[in-house]
């Protein structure tokens, strides 16, 4: 199925969760805020919030320094 990741197109496989598409992505599960349709998922969901196909998902991730 295909999903928006910040804008971009990404092809995942179908009923895949918040988790998975991080992995996906090669990012980690901590220090990254998500939101799936404009609808922040907290971490505890992340491995049971399946996201839907054509689902437009912002990851943002933590960055040190100032």
């Amino acid at each position: 199925m295909t999903i928006e990741v910040n804008g971009s197109e990404r092809a995942v496989p179908d009923g895949s969760t918040v988790a998975e598409v991080l992995r996906l992505l090669g990012l980690p599960c901590d220090g990254v805020a998500v939101a799936v349709n404009g609808v922040v998922v907290p971490r505890t969901q992340h491995g049971a919030a399946v996201v839907p196909a054509w689902a437009q998902v912002e990851v943002l991730t933590a960055v040190q320094g100032g």
